[in-house]
């Protein structure tokens, strides 16, 4: 144990939670707007460092650099895949997204967005969405918990102790805390300067860790590289293999299209011209993130003393920055740059928490349960919603640590799928296509929901460490998913009754739009 990291990550955690108390006290009785959506008044560094740090997860600095750390270049395909589909996203999405959710009645959340779209009368949409957002935040959250308590582990080491149990309670309390008090606005300002944390510390540590290796030579494990590590295809050859992990490393971009922790801050933008400084600015730190993770894993590799086996991948961030500043003072910055994890981590959580309240309070509760609601009543249940949930995830969390079920990137890679999928064809349809409805839409959420986890039961369990039902096929489920439900979409939209006037009216409304000119 390094009293220097532990004082680091005290510090983090009083910054976070500082945040929160901030916005508690700013934005009190302020409704649930504010609370949900930030008033719809978010600039565009907040907004677009706050989408990507929402966006990746601890898996940037665990799952990604562990996965290409240990099997090399053909993984890459993920990094790649993630940046066409956040660049597609900014420039195709976010626009019309944002002018249409404002159209729609002013949603201030994705199901809710989708209702007014088509003008829905019945619950049965936002239900849909309700379960969906149930399912998939809960592996999503659990995931974040789970990486939180590895990382306290190494940090605070203990032979008595599961210390990762421990970090999992810390780290829970403390995410509910802000996000609890500050909403949107607290989870947007500390992403942004959680953004900031962990493109700091992709842009230090493999960068000095190569000048490291350059002048002192390799100390690590490069010479007991696996065969074909640099290779893009799957043991250097061009087969079914090397095939499927393509489709699955590019299949991960169509996610963007359906992530409701990501595309909501498409709708919280405050202007067009906000909007078009986040596509940039968005679009560049994702690439950044994904290229020096990438970097860094394979810098690891001569830089680590010894090698790390397959239940310790995920560390090697940590472990490389460890070596790096553990000596000392430095060890102070090394905790700091160490933070970035739990930065990646809380920043997604937190966004999933507030997403999956706002959706309950605004779309089931609202509309469902007290139609006659007052704003102070559904801000309200939108804040035990929050408690409800992460109470849940921690206990999903604690469910795959305890069975050792799987790691970070495994319970990622579930919960992109089901949002992707599910969401992902529905929203794109939503705003390109004229004749879509709302019996297409229904069908498009259903059938991708369902393909996806079909899929992974029938087809894919190897990736998350179990013996696949039929044949391990080596397709990430989003692929399936996702085309399954675009086609269901459109059959369905096509077979039964053209949307009401009215829908189409709103449709060709948004249609005409110049976003250039703008402000709203």
């Amino acid at each position: 144990m390094n009293v220097y990291e532990i004082v680091a990550f005290v510090l983090y955690f009083l910054f976070v939670t500082g945040v929160g108390v901030y916005f508690f006290v700013k934005s009190k009785d302020k409704g649930e707007k504010d609370y949900f959506l930030g008033g719809r008044n978010m600039g565009g560094w907040v907004s677009a460092l706050s989408a990507g740090a929402s966006d990746m997860s601890a898996w940037v600095l665990m799952g990604l650099p562990g996965a290409i750390y240990l099997s090399g270049m053909n993984q890459i395909w993920i990094s790649i895949g993630l940046i066409i589909g956040t660049v597609c996203a900014w420039i195709f999405i976010a626009p019309k997204l944002r002018h249409y959710a404002i159209k729609a009645n002013d949603s201030i959340t994705v199901p809710e967005f989708l209702s007014n779209r088509f003008m829905a009368k019945g619950p049965v949409l936002r239900i849909s969405c309700a379960i969906v957002f149930v399912v998939g935040y809960l592996v999503y959250a659990a995931s974040s918990v789970y990486a939180c308590g590895k990382l306290f582990a190494m940090i605070v080491p203990s032979e008595t102790t599961d210390m990762r149990a421990v970090g999992m309670v810390i780290f829970t309390a403390i995410i509910l805390v802000y996000t609890l008090l500050g909403g949107f606005k607290a989870v947007c300002w500390t992403d942004f300067f959680q953004g900031m944390l962990m493109l700091a510390a992709l842009m230090v540590v493999p960068i000095i860790a190569l000048i490291i290796v350059g002048v002192n030579g390799p100390s690590g494990a490069a010479g007991e590289l696996p065969e074909h590590y640099y290779s893009l295809l799957v043991d250097g050859q061009l087969n079914w293999a090397s095939v499927a992990n393509i489709i699955t490393g590019l299949g991960w971009g169509l996610g963007y299209f359906g992530m409701p922790h990501i595309i909501v801050r498409y709708m919280a933008i405050k202007s067009s011209k906000e909007l078009k400084k986040s596509q940039i600015i968005g679009s560049t730190w994702t690439f950044l993130i994904l290229t020096m993770a990438t970097v860094l894993a394979i810098v690891a590799r001569s830089y680590l003393t010894g090698t790390l086996d397959g239940g310790n991948k995920e560390l090697v961030f940590a472990m490389t920055v460890r070596q790096m500043l553990g000596v000392g003072a430095l060890a102070l910055l090394g905790g700091i740059l160490i933070a970035a994890i739990l930065a990646a981590a809380m920043s997604t959580a937190d966004s999933q928490l507030l997403a999956s309240s706002s959706a309950f309070a605004s779309d089931i509760y609202k509309t469902v349960i007290n139609k006659n609601a007052s704003d102070k009543t559904v801000l309200n249940v939108g804040r035990i919603a929050v408690i409800a949930t992460t109470l849940l995830a921690f206990g999903l969390a604690m469910l795959v640590h305890f069975l050792d079920l799987t790691d970070v990137m495994g319970l990622v890679s579930a919960a992109w799928s089901i949002f992707g999928a599910a969401f992902g064809p529905v929203i794109v349809l939503s705003l390109f296509w004229r004749r879509f409805n709302y019996n297409g839409a229904v069908s498009a959420i259903i059938s991708g929901f369902a393909v996806s986890i079909l899929w992974m039961v029938l087809f894919n369990l190897e990736y998350y460490g179990f013996t696949s039902v039929v044949a391990n096929t080596g397709v990430y489920e989003i692929v399936p998913g996702f085309i399954i439900s675009l086609v269901v979409g459109m059959v369905v939209s096509l077979l039964t009754k053209a949307p009401e006037k009215e829908v189409v009216e709103l449709f060709d409304d948004v249609k005409k739009f110049k976003e250039e000119t703008a402000e709203i």
